[in-house]
């Protein structure tokens, strides 16, 4: 498996309306409100925001990776979003965030939830990604950049 067999067009949003963190959050959970997948959206939602107070998911260099694990979903499920505008996140390195990775794992899939979100993590640390993320217009450029970027990485 890889991140891309999970994202697809439908869960990325190429710019976010909110402009704050709990807004973008909760604009990426909202792609999931009528998906199947999804047993209860708003205990979902809660899940992640849970996560946020913990510590913030602001891993720096304009990057953010809000995720959660619940029960209530029943597959893993991520979506990706990008912001022009900046974003005051409390991200690690005190910067604004523009590029935002949602992933809302099962409890039963820790191992496979650490896996992604390592892999999210360090497919971001590279300036190149994250250049050709902002840059990229259309929900299909978005996921061209991804497919691309995760040729080069073997299967979870």
């Amino acid at each position: 498996m890889k991140l891309t067999d999970l994202l697809s067009e439908s869960f990325i949003i190429p710019e976010l309306s909110s402009d704050s963190k709990d807004g973008v959050i909760n604009e990426l959970i909202d792609l999931f409100i009528d998906d199947p997948r999804v047993k209860d959206i708003e205990k979902v939602r809660q899940a992640v925001l849970e996560r946020e107070k913990i510590m913030s998911t602001g891993v720096g260099k304009g990057f953010a990776i809000p995720h959660g694990k619940t029960e209530l979903v029943t597959e893993i499920l991520c979506a990706f979003g990008k912001s022009s505008t900046p974003i005051e996140y409390q991200a690690l390195d005190a910067q604004p965030v523009f590029l935002i990775f949602l992933l809302i794992g099962k409890d039963n899939l820790v191992s496979l939830h650490i896996k992604l979100l390592s892999r999210i993590s360090r497919m971001m640390t590279k300036d190149t990604l994250r250049e050709k993320l902002v840059a990229a217009k259309t929900k299909a450029e978005i996921m061209h950049v991804f497919k691309e970027e995760e040729e080069t990485y073997f299967d979870l």
